[in-house]
């Protein structure tokens, strides 16, 4: 995967997170309406960790391989 690509899938997961926390209802975030909304943004910071991983992963890939 290409480091745009990553970034483009870490630009969509943080549009993502904006858009399920505008439909979270704070006073109750745990209801019937709220829970899709907070499981979307748990996913979504889920996957950037991971793709932040991965970055990492691979300039420590790189820096070996130019040794």
């Amino acid at each position: 995967m290409n480091k745009k690509v990553t970034v483009v899938l870490i630009i969509l997961a943080l549009a993502l997170i904006a858009y399920n926390v505008t439909i979270i209802d704070f006073s109750d975030p745990l209801g019937e309406d709220s829970i899709i909304a907070v499981i979307g943004v748990v996913a979504a910071l889920c996957a950037i960790v991971l793709l932040l991983i991965l970055l990492t992963s691979r300039n420590i890939q790189k820096k070996i391989e130019e040794d």
